[in-house]
């Protein structure tokens, strides 16, 4: 039996299912259905040869290889850290201390989906250094960022917001990073599993203050003083960024050179990068404050949220959001803009957040994004701590916002 193929528009190619070779008598047999059918399969022949791609160039081959890349690949955490290592932004002391954060998150990621199931939900019956009520998590994220940074052999300092005060690693072996971290924000929203977050930052080590370590692993008032002059200002940081534990795990980092956000892939537990180079809108119609506190702010406060409430150029007034959690704030502020603010009270006058591992992590994450952060007088980064635990007011994000807000605090 004989079959016609086309291998292209203009010449077809015949060829027998059979085994045995074809006879001149058996090609007589075909004539009828193809006249000249010796002279079409060697033109075919030819055809074919002719018709063959030429080979590709070797620019070619790179351009079509890394399309195929792009379509399938996924970049992840580690390899993320080591291209930017490769690229002098990071040493490989620093890749390790965030990679074991990185650790850290997931651990206490797994431990929220699952709180209500392994008893982890309400309180731990104890008070921290704030006089804030400890939930169960607050304790055991606490030691579960400890033990990664102990383990890592890279941190030297580790501040904590459920630390009464700053902890020396004896585990270090080289690098003697600065971390301070919150390991739980909005931790009461955990009972009624709404979000929550963990908050980093990172300084470098301070060749002129030095610590002598002993047996303890506490440090006394006089080198707490020294971490004070250790982390100085959000300005120094090397490293910031949180973790939101909500419908996805998100890991959110900068080193100074952009904000990059990683999604926790469930199947195989690695963060994959989702978020390359976020930049924070210049505006938003969304504002976040805890209007329960409206009478205790002062008047030029009130008539800013006043403001806001009322109808603009579209005849829509702004929208309210409120968490009850910084890093939920402020990842919705990094996609959709807007502004958060914390602000001083009659009952608080220095504000609820805390400088070192909330708000100078926060601000520094913001600002390169393109927003703005400020205390309602100066900017946040600018801000020397006077104690590990010093609170401050806060308002932050789109740069529009925030400058519309310091026309009516002037």
């Amino acid at each position: 039996m004989v079959q016609a193929i086309s291998t292209s528009s203009c010449c077809n190619i015949f060829f027998s299912k059979s085994h045995r070779s074809t006879s001149p008598h058996s090609l007589h047999r075909f004539n009828h259905y193809s006249p000249s059918f010796a002279h079409r399969i060697s033109t075919g022949v030819q055809r074919k040869a002719v018709e063959l791609p030429l080979p590709e160039t070797v620019t070619q081959q790179v351009q079509n290889k890394e399309q195929r890349k792009t379509r399938f690949a996924l970049e992840n955490l580690t390899s993320w850290l080591l291209k930017q290592e490769l690229a002098g932004n990071i040493d490989a002391e620093l890749t390790v201390v965030l990679s074991s954060i990185s650790l850290a998150c997931k651990q206490i990621a797994s431990l929220l989906q699952r709180s209500s199931i392994i008893n982890l939900t309400g309180g731990q019956g104890t008070i921290n250094v704030q006089g804030e009520d400890q939930k169960k998590l607050d304790v055991i994220s606490n030691e579960l960022f400890c033990n990664c940074l102990r383990s890592s052999g890279r941190t030297g300092i580790i501040a904590s917001e459920e630390e009464d005060v700053p902890v020396a690693v004896e585990e270090t072996y080289s690098g003697n990073y600065i971390v301070v971290f919150d390991p739980i924000d909005g931790s009461a929203n955990i009972d009624t599993a709404l979000t929550t977050g963990s908050i980093f930052g990172i300084y470098g080590p301070d060749e002129q203050c030095l610590i002598d370590l002993d047996d303890t692993s506490t440090l006394d008032q006089a080198r707490e003083k020294c971490i004070i002059n250790v982390c100085q200002p959000g300005r120094n940081l090397l490293v910031a960024g949180y973790c939101l534990y909500s419908s996805s795990v998100v890991f959110t980092i900068s080193l100074g050179k952009g904000v990059f956000a990683f999604t926790l892939d469930p199947t195989y537990g690695e963060f994959v990068l989702t978020h390359e180079n976020i930049k924070i809108p210049e505006s938003g119609k969304i504002y976040s404050f805890n209007e329960g506190n409206y009478d205790l702010w002062d008047d030029k406060l009130k008539n800013y949220l006043d403001h806001l409430r009322q109808p603009g150029s579209n005849g829509k007034p702004y929208s309210g959001r409120y968490i009850g959690c910084l890093v939920g704030e402020i990842h919705r502020m990094l996609l959709r803009g807007g502004i958060y603010g914390n602000p001083k009270n009659k009952n608080s006058k220095n504000g609820h957040l805390r400088l070192l591992y909330e708000c100078a992590p926060m601000s520094f994450l913001i600002e390169q994004a393109g927003g703005t952060a400020i205390d309602g007088v100066q900017r946040i980064l600018d801000i020397v701590p006077e104690q590990v635990h010093q609170r401050t007011p806060i308002f932050i994000g789109s740069p529009d916002e925030v400058q519309k807000l310091q026309k009516y605090l002037a």
